[in-house]
């Protein structure tokens, strides 16, 4: 029969799991670990893998209050279920009659570790499980096992977490903040800035300030057309010049072109006369240098002139048209000097073709008198046009200003103060082109005559061969090409090459467009009937 005392240190035997009695078994936890859920990673990759510090944190603990040194701390409730009980330590019986040992209120427990002197003593138990340190804390979390059965508290105690993770996940997610907040805040800022912006020069555009702003067009494409009146200008005024010529007691100003590189230009001729012998020609380009010029050859009869400057480098001569080629209703550009007005650019149509018109004649004896089949055109030509180019929609020349006629119902060069009403006439290219080049060639121009004189009093219908010549001989001149043809005093020419001649001029202009040796084709009235000669025409004295 046990006493009280055998009877308590078997009960504690039993609670802890050791055997009271020799040979006897006590009760185990089961030693098989529970698996988990998912089949092991044949390559133990983590968090599949073997159990190690990569497995999958436990759940998280909120931290215990540690409890101050000393105060009494009930003890844990055993958890249910089976799993191994922690066992308090065991303390020897006393033997048998001796005394139980008082403890001291700084005796240490029997069979405990000695107190250092002068060290705390604790005053009550320390709770069951629980860490004696930190250290000891640390060392149960790190020991937890996720897949050994229990609960964490089961395994290690009264666990605590530490909170060093969630300090780093707190510092991490305030610098994303902080990340965030400056991201968007710049955005903002370009963002208004570029509302700003828009709305500032909308603003400035519109005029929705104090100050007035008219509205204009916008910008128009710098290049144009090749055959638009700009693009033809563009091309053209590097080639036009404006004459200004000094003589004793006149000043004239007057227009040309540049016909080659060799620094030779043509004009009129009535631009270049008050130079005479003794005066002075200067030429201006559209770049505005300024050379003197002289004149190599001159024809009243075509009124053409040809002057030359020298030592100019750069010359842009102008293409020659085919003035043939030129149908009524043509688009035409001029350009010349009017009232020294350089560069200046009127447009117009061809209004009509072959128009004959006689220019000059201030001589009183003919021989500065022009006769021109010209070209009729709408273009404003002014006085200082004069001899200025007449360019067809392809910047080609095709005729050269030469004439207008004035309001006062006079015809003649456009010398006079007269301005513009619409009728200009520009000599034909193909007529200039040869006499030019006569000109520079030889100094003078030949010009084709039928070698008779004709009545200019004749009113009627026609070209009559006058009685006698000017100066009293006959008028069909003897061995000429007309006496050759048959031609006889009192014809009256009515037709040229199938063209009507209605006057003298017109006969006069009809062969000043040929050359000399050119034949022609003569209708003329005679006693009443009309037949048909052929002429081959001769060439006058030089001029």
């Amino acid at each position: 029969m046990s006493g009280p005392t055998g009877g308590a240190e078997a009960a504690e035997s039993a609670a802890a799991g050791v055997p009271s009695e020799p040979g006897e078994t006590a009760w185990a936890a089961p030693t098989e670990r529970p698996k988990p859920l998912h089949d092991p990673d044949p390559y133990s990759t983590p968090p599949y893998g073997e159990p190690g510090p990569w497995a999958p944190a436990p759940p998280v603990q909120h931290p215990a209050a540690t409890p101050a040194q000393g105060t009494p701390m009930p003890a844990p409730t055993a958890p249910p279920g089976p799993g191994p009980v922690a066992s308090a330590p065991r303390v020897p019986a006393p033997a048998p009659g001796a005394p139980a040992p008082v403890p001291g209120p700084h005796a240490p427990a029997p069979g405990g570790p000695m107190a250092a002197p002068g060290a705390p003593t604790a005053v009550g138990p320390a709770p069951l499980g629980a860490p004696s340190s930190p250290e000891s804390a640390g060392d149960s979390s790190r020991r937890y096992d996720p897949w050994a059965a229990g609960s964490p508290v089961e395994q290690a105690g009264a666990l605590q977490q530490s909170g060093g993770e969630g300090l780093a996940a707190d510092v991490r997610r305030g610098r994303r903040a902080r990340r965030f907040v400056v991201v968007w805040s710049l955005v903002i800022a370009l963002v208004s800035a570029g509302i700003g912006g828009v709305v500032g020069a909308y603003v400035e555009r519109e005029g929705l300030g104090g100050d007035v702003r008219l509205p204009q067009a916008g910008r128009v494409p710098a290049g144009r057309a090749p055959d638009s009146v700009a693009g033809i200008a563009a091309r053209a005024l590097p080639s036009v010049v404006t004459l200004h010529v000094t003589g004793t007691d006149q000043e004239d100003t007057g227009t040309g072109f540049v016909l080659d590189a060799q620094g030779h230009i043509l004009t009129n001729n009535h631009v270049v006369a008050p130079a005479g012998s003794d005066g002075g020609i200067t030429v201006t380009f559209s770049s505005g240098d300024t050379v003197k010029a002289t004149v190599v050859g001159h024809d009243s009869g075509y009124d053409l002139a040809v002057v030359q400057v020298n030592g100019v480098d750069g010359l842009t001569p102008l293409p020659l048209g085919n003035s043939d080629d030129v149908r009524v209703g043509d688009p035409v550009v001029a350009i010349g000097a009017p009232f020294d007005l350089a560069n200046t650019v009127t447009s117009g149509i061809i209004s009509a073709k072959e128009r004959p018109i006689t220019s000059g004649g201030d001589k009183g004896d003919g021989s500065d008198v022009s006769y021109v089949d010209a070209l009729q055109t709408d273009a404003p030509i002014n006085p200082g046009n004069s001899g200025g180019p007449l360019l067809d929609s392809r910047a080609q020349v095709i005729g050269i200003n030469s004439a207008i006629r004035s309001a006062d119902g006079g015809s003649g060069s456009d010398g006079s103060e007269a301005g513009s009403i619409g009728l200009g006439f520009a000599i034909p290219v193909n007529q200039a082109k040869r006499v030019a080049e006569e000109l520079i060639n030889d100094g003078h121009a030949t010009h084709p005559v039928i070698g008779v004189t004709l009545d200019m009093s004749y009113t009627g219908d026609g070209a009559r061969i006058d009685s006698k010549s000017a100066n009293g001989g006959p008028a069909v001149a003897r061995g000429g090409p007309g006496e050759r043809a048959g031609l006889k005093a009192g014809d009256v020419i009515t037709d040229v090459d199938g063209q009507p001649v209605h006057t003298a001029e017109e006969l006069i202009v009809k062969i000043r467009t040929h050359r000399p040796g050119d034949s022609l084709r003569l209708t003329l009235r005679r006693g009443g009937t009309d037949q048909q000669v052929t002429l081959r025409l001769g060439a006058a004295e030089q001029n």
